[in-house]
């Protein structure tokens, strides 16, 4: 036998008989030796027994953990504001219909301004503008968090509610369009920045100009959708989008 090489033979332990070290059984009593055959090397050596390689998990990014890239976040806001505009949606079809939409000056019932942004009296205008809401919302909040996402609702939808009931007292308005265009406009601004400075766009501003328009254009529809509201939403977009954008970039 050379050194390092494998046995010539093994002895069997039932009839002390020498075989061969790569049977399982022995040939004069039938005694199992091992379970297996061992696997030869390309050297026709008996291959030592590794450890097998554990493959790399590849877990969620963390919050912080590549510079410039924010981690892997549930859109969660954006979710809770869809939801609630698909049960307002639900809720037109009922009773509750007349205690949600925002005719003229709240006053007292300043809470109709909230309820009046989830509430849509047509499944038409709920698509459009929960989609919107659905698809900038999620995008803004990968990148900068639930609170602008929240904040440009707010502005834009319920404070261009409630610019439209103070010009307008006469108004009846349902559906947050301008919270839908203003998350659209600021969502736009780092793209439109870009191609101001001649630089590449990594978004698709012609998909979602086209949601844009189809958001702003609601008021030829539908009487509860506001002009006034919409210019509320795209100026929210303009001043919420552009420090957003600055802090992005830094």
């Amino acid at each position: 036998m050379s050194a390092g090489g494998p046995d010539l033979f093994v002895i069997c332990k039932s009839c002390g008989s020498e075989v061969s070290p790569y049977i399982t059984e022995c040939p004069y009593c039938g005694n199992r030796l091992r379970k297996r055959a061992p696997k030869l090397d390309r050297h026709q050596r008996p291959a030592e027994p590794g450890v097998r390689p554990v493959p790399p998990l590849l877990t969620r990014l963390r919050r912080d953990e590549i510079p410039g890239i924010r981690g892997d976040v549930r859109p969660l806001a954006t979710w809770l504001l869809v939801g609630l505009g698909l049960l307002g949606t639900l809720l037109w079809q009922t009773s509750l219909s007349s205690d949600l939409i925002l005719a003229g000056r709240p006053g007292a019932q300043w809470w109709r301004m909230f309820t009046a942004a989830f509430a849509y009296p047509n499944v038409g205008y709920a698509f459009v503008v929960l989609a919107a809401i659905a698809v900038f919302g999620w995008l803004l909040e990968r990148r900068h968090g639930p609170t602008a996402v929240v904040v440009l609702f707010l502005i834009g939808g319920v404070g261009g509610l409630g610019a439209t009931a103070a010009a307008d007292p006469g108004a009846v308005q349902t559906g947050a369009v301008g919270g839908a265009l203003a998350m659209a406009v600021a969502w736009a601004i780092p793209d439109l920045r870009a191609l101001a400075s001649r630089r590449g766009v990594e978004g698709d501003l012609l998909g979602a100009g086209a949601i844009a328009v189809t958001v702003a254009l609601m008021p030829l529809a539908v009487t509860e959708a506001s002009w006034i509201a919409l210019g509320v939403g795209a100026v929210a977009g303009v001043a919420v989008g552009l420090p957003l954008s600055a802090i992005g970039a830094r």
